[in-house]
């Protein structure tokens, strides 16, 4: 999903001109970035949950070359999808292989 698809959609839903779903959709995007930053949680209801998490420093190996390399502690945003989210991804993941059976 890109900037470009939620703009189009507003544009589609609301018949609000585009620069103005421009705006609209990097608002939306900078208020779950701040909401992320400032409680380690994002919550949309029927989609699913991004939440913080640490990772631990570690030692990994360049492919190149072989040699040990330490990375650095840090964090990352992981992403767990709502029960009805998985239900509805996996009736459509149904659908298109009987789709493609038939064909």
């Amino acid at each position: 999903m890109s900037k470009k698809f939620l703009t189009d959609v507003i544009v589609k839903s609301t018949e609000m001109p585009a620069v103005a779903a421009n705006r609209l959709a990097s608002d939306l995007i900078a208020a779950i970035k701040a909401e992320i930053i400032g409680t380690g949680r994002f919550t949309l209801p029927e989609f699913g949950s991004f939440t913080v998490r640490e990772t631990p420093k570690r030692t990994a190996m360049n492919p190149r070359t072989g040699e040990k390399v330490p990375v650095k502690a840090g964090a990352t945003v992981r992403f767990k999808a709502s029960p009805s989210l998985k239900d509805s991804a996996l009736a459509g993941l149904k659908k298109a292989k009987k789709k493609a059976a038939k064909a």
